[in-house]
């Protein structure tokens, strides 16, 4: 059977599947007793297991049915979640992620997943218990574990790979002297004496210098080369005197990598202080249907069915296409209204007004069917506050409110690595290590909320953490320094003008680079690609207390509602989102400051822009007018006047691209079609506040 047809469907449900495994798997993290949540973590680990072995991904399968086994000894109550537990987890997740990825790009689900599989099968085992190596059954004829850990560098490795490939005997020795000797080094040093006549000692643990200085309690490994079988050597080891114990594992390569992997997880253990031990689990052999069925009585039931759903997958391409044609509906219905007012014949008039009624219902429709709620965005967020709260050694805690509120999914695409970029910013720059929030008298744990909210026809997001704020001398030190602004300047600006230095190109405060908040490269990309969707990102600051970005963005961006103006000949839309209000000036108000044009707006002056002037329009110029309508324009906090020769009037347009054929034109957004069948440009108003 020919899977390709469900290849598509298997993506997108894997992606489904490993977002709810990451949200419950932190759940689970902060509830690690409640064993409702993982009867859930386990069912969904047991779907992909059965989709991926299904379309063939046999290396997906086989790695999560090493997560389904470690998941049904805890469901069972044999095993405990641990801290280890939980990193070996999130690690394993983000080999599944890799995998699927190589699969959406056309690859056969590849990576490499042998340290973490070594490490699902430690603790499947019980062979990790907690604060030690996870012990390795290194040969598969024996159940040997093996008590000390041998870290091997590349090069050592390598020769004991390539000895092993070329016909000689590689083992694992492990040497307990006697409780009794009073000359541990002396019988050590005899025990390597009696190896390398007859081969070659690669690593030892501990180092030789620490053994022959007695420093060590009464056991020594090591990794041994030799062309000997192994009953010689024990026997040759064990003649000396005062040797309790010798342990000899002939290696392959298969279980030398193993071994080298268990090592590298155990390392990572011992790293972290805070590990806890964990009670050795038994091994467990594959359960007989009937005994999982039973174990999973013993966890939290569902209280009532789930719902059968009630939703299909649509491919956006299709949506796009649907939106192209209503977009052609919409340019005709104008049309149509306007020849039935041209005619004056009430049936037409009122078959248009019925087809207006329906047409708006249609349009509302179709608009809603490309929302989507930003949760689609902020449910990978809590997983990397996680991570990265880990890594800088903070405690963290992300508030997320109104996951619900919806944007057009065109900005949904783009708005994700802007908020990845504040969202590490706040927690590597914002929030304080927890010596400083301590000395501060603040919580150990630090805050950062990520909110969204509707207001108007527009959409704000929102990033606050509780930290240590923007000091505005430090911030404008840093500028001058950097060539941003002069000291001159620096002591004209306001508050607020000082914290948008912060988007200026290659500017950072940074005291050292980092990985996790942009490599100095500062908040400019963020700035560049909200201002790219139609949006705006403000700062607002206490020092000591904490720092708030709030993005504006536009609801949708494929039909808008618009002023329209004329000049001369030309039309134009002014979106009215962005407008405050319409009027009319005489000309004597047009004052000249410093060689630029201002009008005074509401008791201050704000700049006034001609139009005609900017566009270079052949048939109209507001210079002869004794009185100029004009258009109040806004970005962010700042306005400006536009004159423009006279309205036309408020209506829903289709926002068109200007194709690949015209150069990019400052101060157009794009192009829209009338219902006379002209083209008007659409104007950007970002461009002409600067």
């Amino acid at each position: 059977m020919d899977m390709n047809q469900y290849l598509s469907m298997f993506i997108d449900e894997s992606n489904d599947h490993l977002q709810s495994l990451n949200e419950n798997m932190l759940q689970l993290e902060a509830n690690p007793e409640d064993l409702g949540i993982v009867q859930v973590i386990f069912r969904s680990a047991h779907t992909l297991k059965g989709m991926a072995a299904t379309m063939g991904f046999e290396d997906l399968a086989s790695l999560t049915h090493k997560m389904e086994n470690v998941l049904d000894m805890v469901r069972n109550e044999k095993l405990k979640m641990q801290d280890y537990i939980f990193d070996t987890m999130f690690k394993s997740l983000d080999a599944l992620e890799t995998m699927v990825q190589d699969i959406t790009g056309g690859g056969e689900g590849k990576a490499d997943v042998t340290s973490i599989v070594a490490s699902l099968q430690a603790i499947e085992s019980g062979e990790w218990t907690g604060g030690s190596a996870p012990a390795v059954q290194a040969d598969k004829q024996t159940n040997s574990s093996m008590t000390n850990a041998v870290e091997l560098d590349e090069f050592q490795y390598s020769v004991l790979d390539q000895s092993i490939a070329e016909g000689h005997r590689v083992f694992y020795v492990e040497v307990l002297v006697s409780e009794h000797s009073q000359l541990k080094g002396v019988r050590a040093y005899m025990v390597f004496d009696m190896l390398e006549r007859s081969g070659e000692v690669v690593k030892a643990y501990p180092s030789v210098q620490d053994i022959e200085q007695e420093k060590f309690e009464r056991s020594f490994s090591l990794y041994y080369i030799t062309t000997k079988e192994a009953q010689e050597l024990e026997k040759g080891i064990m003649s000396i005197s005062e040797i309790e114990s010798a342990k000899l594992i002939q290696l392959d390569q298969e279980t030398l990598q193993q071994m080298t992997n268990q090592v590298a997880a155990a390392a990572a253990v011992e790293d972290r202080p805070e590990t806890v031990a964990v009670k050795d689990a038994p091994a467990l052999d594959s359960a007989p249907l009937e005994e999982v069925k039973a174990a999973s009585v013993k966890a939290t039931a569902p209280k009532q069915a789930a719902a059968p759903s009630r939703t299909i997958r649509v491919d956006i391409e299709r949506l796009d296409v649907l939106m192209n044609l209503f977009s052609e509906l919409l340019i005709d219905r104008s049309r149509l209204e306007q020849l039935a007012s041209e005619t004056g014949n009430n049936d037409l008039s009122d078959t248009v007004a019925h087809l207006s009624r329906v047409s708006t219902d249609l349009q509302n429709i179709v608009l809603k069917l490309r929302m989507v709620p930003v949760d689609t965005v902020f449910n990978r967020f809590p997983r990397m506050i996680r991570d990265l709260a880990k890594t800088l050694d903070k405690k963290i805690d992300l508030v997320i409110t109104g996951a619900e509120t919806e944007l057009d999914r065109t900005v949904i695409d783009e708005i994700g690595d802007p908020l990845v970029h504040l969202l590490r910013n706040a927690v590597d720059h914002g929030v304080e290590s927890i010596s400083e929030r301590v000395a501060a008298g603040k919580p150990e744990m630090g805050t950062v909320n990520l909110r969204a909210f509707h207001s108007g026809n527009h959409v704000f997001i929102e990033i606050e953490d509780d930290g240590k704020g923007i000091y505005r001398d430090k911030l404008l030190q840093t500028a001058i320094k950097r060539g941003v602004v002069t000291e001159e300047q620096g002591a004209k600006m306001t508050d607020d003008e000082v914290n948008q230095l912060l988007f200026a190109p290659g500017f950072s405060t940074a005291d050292k680079i980092s990985d996790i908040s942009g490599r100095g490269v500062g908040l400019d990309v963020v700035k560049s690609k909200i201002t790219s969707l139609g949006g705006n990102v403000t700062i607002t600051s206490t020092p000591g207390k904490g720092t708030n970005f709030s993005v504006q963005l536009p609801l949708t961006l494929s039909i808008i509602a618009a002023m329209l103006v004329r000049l001369g000949s030309e039309k134009y839309a002014v979106p009215l989102s962005s407008i405050v209000e319409t009027a009319i000036v005489q000309r004597e108000q047009v004052r000249n400051i410093h060689g630029n044009k201002m009008i005074t707006f509401r008791e201050s002056l704000i700049p006034y822009l001609s139009l005609s002037e900017v566009f270079g329009v052949p048939d109209f110029n507001d210079a002869d007018e004794k009185e100029t309508e004009i258009v109040v324009i806004r970005k962010g906090d700042r306005l400006a006047a536009v004159a423009v020769e006279e309205f036309i009037g408020q209506s829903e347009i289709v926002l068109k691209s200007m194709g690949t054929y015209l150069p990019a034109i400052e101060g157009i957004s794009g192009a829209t079609i009338l219902g006379d069948g002209q083209v008007a440009l659409i104007l950007d108003p970002n461009a002409f506040i600067k």
